[in-house]
């Protein structure tokens, strides 16, 4: 067992120094000159190297837009690999990128300032649109100290450093899901951690566009998803304010605005109702938002069973 362990935290090892490698190239180009480059070579490999997820991006595709002609749908799934591909690359240039706050601009400049320097306990939603990383700069800028929810990664010294690259746009730190401890606990702990961080006046941001084994089944595209009802359930309990928030990208660069919408968070006497409600309306908002900009969602992650 000792040897298996050894063997284990070395192959965690030459991964860390493997990443880190692959950063450093990434980091010798402009950011703009690297991004297109990673869109390329995503748009290319992608599909070859990991063919179940092109696959599932083509049929969820046909899910949410069965009319459409085939050969749009496989338009749509090549951008969309392409857009990942900036997203890795963005990931790595983080730093660089939120230093440039031109390249962000605050669409709902009306919600944003009505609340920017009275900013309760709020839980912000997005998806995986963009580049969903930064749809918590609107509470990044406010000097509110957000957090985040995010899936750890196994390998933990590549955790710790990802953890670290994003020290600045969530400098209240990260609540890892999955088998790492993090700052704030693992996948057991999360969800109690999260409830009392935003009970004492926490700012959180998570996503709620994937399939959840345990979720609540919602309507997605006219078909039922199971989905993620932490951050409704937690807004209904502790009497936080919710915002959805998508970063779109402008074009193919690494520039994006940010729209924030308050999503009502209602307190009847059936509370089961009120988180389905909120639920509901979330995945309505989420489908308008995918249609607007389809090349920019993640269609090859899971959202139906």
């Amino acid at each position: 067992m000792a040897w298996n362990a050894r063997l284990r935290d070395l192959q965690f090892r030459l991964e860390y120094v493997l990443l880190r490698f692959v950063v450093g190239v990434v980091r010798l180009f402009p950011l703009e000159v690297a991004t297109k480059i990673s869109a390329k070579t995503w748009r290319i490999l992608a599909p070859i190297v990991n063919p179940k997820r092109h696959r599932r991006a083509l049929d969820n595709l046909a899910i949410a837009f069965p009319d459409m002609a085939p050969k749009e749908r496989e338009r749509i799934c090549f951008a969309h690999w392409e857009n990942l591909g900036r997203v890795m690359v963005e990931t790595m240039q983080i730093d660089r990128l939120i230093e440039d706050p031109s390249r962000i601009n605050i669409l709902s400049s009306r919600t944003f300032d009505r609340y920017r320097n009275k900013v309760g306990p709020i839980i912000g939603i997005s998806l995986h649109l963009g580049n969903w990383e930064l749809a918590i700069w609107p509470l990044t800028i406010s000097r509110t100290n957000p957090a985040a929810v995010y899936r750890s990664v196994n390998n933990p010294y590549v955790d710790a450093y990802l953890r670290y690259q994003r020290r600045n746009l969530y400098p209240g730190g990260l609540f890892g899901r999955g088998k790492v401890e993090g700052d704030h606990g693992d996948d057991r702990k999360t969800a109690r951690l999260i409830t009392d961080y935003v009970r004492k006046g926490g700012r959180l941001g998570m996503v709620c566009d994937l399939y959840d084994r345990t979720g609540i089944p919602i309507d997605f595209f006219g078909k039922p998803a199971r989905t993620q009802a932490i951050g409704a359930m937690i807004a209904r309990r502790v009497g936080a304010r919710v915002w959805l928030t998508r970063c779109r990208r402008v074009g193919t660069t690494s520039r994006f605005e940010i729209e924030l919408k308050e999503l009502r968070v209602p307190r009847s006497s059936n509370k089961t109702e009120d988180v389905r409600w909120m639920m509901n309306e979330m995945q309505k908002q989420f489908e308008v938002w995918v249609q607007e900009n389809p090349e920019q969602w993640m269609w090859s992650n899971r959202r139906w069973s």
